[in-house]
C-alpha cells in the first residue's frame, strides 16, 4: 500500500509538471522570439535614424561614422540609392534573425542576429523549468513518502490490534493517528476489544460461580447418598432419598440462577418465604458433616420471621458461610435469626481464629482469602445477597460473625380488618 500512495503521488506530480512545464516551455519560447524580434527592430529604427539625419544634412554615411549607432554583435547593412551599401560587423554563420526598414530617401536597413543567442537563452530558459520541475519531483517524493508512512503505519497497528482481537488479546490499544477516518476505526476497535473483554470476564465468572456454587449442593448430596449406602434401614434410605432429591431440586435451582443471571443480572423472583424454614434445612443438611468432623451446628433467635427473596439464593449464601466454618473454623457454628428495623439478620459464627485483620472487609473480593482457597465463595455469596435487595456483611472478625441482611416481609392485616 505504501508503494501504491507514493506512486499515485508521484504520478499526478509528473502529469502535473508536464502539462504545466510544456505550456510554460512554449509561452516562454514564443516570448523569448517576440523579445529577439522587438530588439532588432529597435536597433534597426535607431540606424535609420541616424542615417536620415546625415543625409538630410549632407553628412557622410559611412561605417566608421555609423559604428556608434549600430550594436557590436549585430550585422547591419546599408543599402543607399546613390552611395555604395554600408556594412558594419561581421555577418553571421548558419541562421539568423533579421529586421529592416526603408527610409524616406530610398535607404534600406537591415539587422541580422544569430539565431543561437535566441535557442542559447531559450535553452538557459528550459535548465531552469528543469530544475525546477526536479526540485519539485523531489519535494513530491519527500511528501508523498511521509505521507503514505503517516497512512501506512496506522493500518498496520489497527491490523495487528485486529489480530490480536482474534487471538484472544482484547485489551484496548487507546492509540490514535491524527486522521479522523483511521481514528474513527481505532475507536471502533477500542470499543470492540471493550465489549469483548466485558463478554469473556462474565463467562470466566460465570464458570468460577458455576464451579463453586454447584460445588457446595453436590458435596450436601454426596453426604447424603453416603449416608443410604452405609444405612440399612428402609425408613432412613426413604428418608435421606428425599433429602437427597430435595437437594436435586435445589442444585436444579442453581443451575437456572447461574443461566438467568448471566443473561440479566437484574432478573430474580424475589418472594415472601419463611426464614426459619431455610435455616433448619441448612442446619439438617449440614449436621451429618458435622458430626462427622466431631462439632456441632445449632440455631437460635427469634422464630416465626419472614423475609423477602429468592430461598434458593438465600440457602446458597447460608449454604456458604456454613461451609466456610466447617473448613475454616472451629468448635460450635451457631445460626442466629433477629430483626433490625424492616429488616431480618441471619448471623452466621463459630470458634474459630476468625477472619485475619489485614483482610477486613476485603475478604468479599473475588481472589481474596485468608486459607489458601479460591477467594470466590463469599464474593459468590455476597453477589446472590444483593440480587435479592439484601446484603452480606462480615460484623466481627474474631471471633467470626457474618450476617445476611434480608427485607422483612410486611404483615398481612387479619381478614376482616
Amino acid at each position: 500500500m505504501r508503494r501504491r500512495l507514493i506512486n499515485s503521488t508521484l504520478a499526478v506530480v509528473l502529469v502535473v509538471i508536464a502539462v504545466f512545464g510544456l505550456s510554460l516551455f512554449a509561452v516562454e519560447t514564443r516570448t523569448i522570439e517576440s523579445s529577439a524580434r522587438d530588439r532588432l527592430e529597435a536597433e534597426v529604427a535607431r540606424v535609420l535614424a541616424d542615417v536620415e539625419s546625415r543625409i538630410a544634412s549632407g553628412e557622410p554615411v559611412t561605417e566608421a561614422e555609423l559604428r556608434a549607432s549600430a550594436p557590436a554583435d549585430r550585422f547591419v547593412r546599408i543599402d543607399l540609392p546613390d552611395a555604395p551599401d554600408v556594412t558594419l560587423g561581421r555577418r553571421h554563420d548558419g541562421a539568423t534573425l533579421a529586421a529592416d526598414a526603408t527610409g524616406a530617401h530610398g535607404e534600406t536597413i537591415t539587422v541580422e542576429q544569430a539565431r543561437s543567442e535566441v535557442d542559447d537563452e531559450i535553452n538557459r530558459m528550459l535548465v531552469i523549468i528543469l530544475v525546477v520541475s526536479l526540485l519539485a519531483v523531489a519535494a513530491a517524493a519527500l511528501l508523498a513518502v511521509r505521507q503514505a508512512r503517516r497512512v501506512s503505519a496506522p493500518l498496520t497497528d489497527l491490523a495487528e490490534t485486529a489480530e490480536r482481537l482474534g487471538s484472544g488479546d482484547p485489551r484496548p490499544r487507546h492509540r490514535r493517528y491524527g486522521v479522523p477516518e483511521l481514528d474513527r476505526v481505532a475507536d471502533v476497535l477500542d470499543a470492540s476489544a471493550e465489549r469483548i473483554a466485558r463478554m469473556l470476564t462474565a463467562e470466566r465468572r460465570l464458570a468460577a460461580d458455576a464451579s463453586h456454587q454447584l460445588r457446595t449442593p453436590l458435596t450436601a448430596l454426596s453426604m447424603r447418598l453416603e449416608e443410604i449406602i452405609a444405612t440399612q434401614d428402609r425408613e432412613t434410605v426413604k428418608e435421606e432419598a428425599a433429602i437427597a432429591l430435595a437437594q436435586v431440586e435445589r442444585l436444579t435451582d442453581v443451575v437456572q440462577r447461574l443461566l438467568t443471571n448471566s443473561r440479566d443480572p437484574r432478573l430474580g423472583s424475589a418472594v415472601g418465604f419463611d426464614l426459619d424454614e431455610i435455616v433448619i434445612q441448612q442446619v439438617e443438611e449440614w449436621r451429618p458433616a458435622y458430626r462427622s468432623a466431631e462439632r456441632v451446628i445449632v440455631h437460635s433467635g427469634k422464630q416465626g420471621l419472614r423475609a423477602v427473596g429468592t430461598p434458593g439464593a438465600v440457602s446458597q449464601v447460608l449454604a456458604c458461610l456454613v461451609e466456610n466454618s466447617l473448613m475454616h473454623g472451629a468448635g460450635t457454628v451457631a445460626l442466629r435469626t433477629r430483626t433490625t428495623g424492616n429488616q431480618v439478620v441471619v448471623e452466621v459464627t463459630d470458634n474459630g481464629p476468625g477472619v485475619p485483620g489485614e483482610l477486613g472487609s476485603r475478604v468479599f473480593e473475588r481472589t481474596v482469602s485468608g486459607h489458601n482457597s479460591t477467594g470466590l465463595g463469599l464474593a459468590v455469596a455476597r453477589d446472590l445477597a444483593e440480587a435479592d435487595g439484601g446484603r452480606l456483611e462480615l460484623l466481627q472478625q474474631r471471633p467470626p460473625v457474618f450476617a445476611i441482611f434480608l427485607s422483612r416481609e410486611a404483615e398481612q392485616p387479619p381478614a376482616g380488618v
